[in-house]
């Protein structure tokens, strides 16, 4: 069996009384897609910032390519992509001038440079856009070239925190599309989303986060079956809902609707349902957590 390319163990980190993480443990295995999905506050920033050596944790440890993320924290960056919430890219330079920059940053030989960032711009569908200055870019645009930029060195590992955030449906469908290039290459992916049909779309796996604990991982599969079966739902003419559950066949269907019909059931509609991440997360989490991340981050950097 293939080790995992990332992997945590009972990750703490607290600021003051206010407990961010409560002992998380991951696994993310080579070439994979795992979403860390849920919402504000949760401690999904603080666990990849930890991953990506930006922050020490309090307890726990973490490995990413084989190297201890605290004591060997230069090799974990040379082998890891970091894309956050804002595209870290030079508005005054072209798309080209950011690509080449970077890629020296990156030690690239010279005939390497042009090779790879051309390679990437095509990739990511900026050929044509390439010799533009930057702050002429839409936002998924600049979300691309952040991407793109981050590639350059192949890294085994990408960490994308929230990438789509802010873009319009057009524009997150496009680099979802650029994701899943990235993975059919070979790279590891681990994402943080608050999008439910983001994780369901990309991930291998997917790991529900609340309160700064795992309280789910598997598939999205897996998780779907874990809340609950297909139902029939009736909508009845008094307004309230009936769910009568189903193994989503026609025949048991029909039987059902033939049971509703014999009992006089007043329905005004009906659909075939089968649980979704909505209804995992919903289920899980109860409500969402409260917005105190962000706000302690933003606190320690100012």
């Amino acid at each position: 069996m293939t080790a995992p390319v990332v992997v945590a163990r009972g990750l703490r980190k607290s600021y003051g009384d206010l407990t961010v993480l409560d002992g998380v443990d991951l696994d993310v295995a080579p070439g994979g897609v795992l979403a860390l999905l849920g919402p504000n506050g949760a401690g999904k920033t603080t666990t990849v910032r930890i991953l990506a050596t930006l922050l020490k944790p309090d307890a726990g440890t973490a490995h990413v390519a084989g190297k201890d993320v605290v004591t060997q924290a230069a090799d974990v960056r040379a082998s890891i992509s970091l894309t956050g919430q804002f595209a870290a890219v030079d508005e005054l330079l072209t798309g080209v001038e950011n690509m080449r920059l970077m890629a020296r940053l990156a030690h690239l030989g010279s005939r390497e440079v042009r090779t790879r960032s051309d390679e990437l711009l095509e990739l990511f569908d900026l050929t044509d856009a390439g010799r533009r200055v930057v702050k002429t870019y839409s936002g998924g645009m600049r979300r691309r070239l952040d991407l793109a930029v981050g590639l350059l060195g192949r890294p085994q590992v990408v960490f994308l925190d929230e990438p789509t955030t802010g873009l319009d449906p057009r524009s997150r469908n496009a680099l979802w599309d650029v994701i899943r290039d990235v993975v059919a290459e070979g790279t590891t992916v681990l994402l943080t989303t608050q999008y439910l049909e983001e994780a369901d779309q990309l991930a291998d796996r997917i790991a529900v986060i609340d309160h700064g604990r795992m309280i789910a991982d598997g598939t999205a599969t897996q998780l779907k079956r874990a809340v609950g079966s297909a139902h029939v739902q009736l909508v009845l003419r008094d307004g309230e809902t009936e769910r009568i559950a189903t193994d989503g066949t026609v025949p048991d269907v029909r039987r059902i609707l033939a049971d509703v019909e014999r009992r006089g059931v007043a329905v005004d509609t009906w659909e075939v349902r089968s649980p979704t991440l909505d209804d995992v997360f919903l289920t899980l989490t109860g409500r969402p957590a409260e917005p105190t991340e962000e706000l302690v981050l933003a606190t320690q950097e100012s």
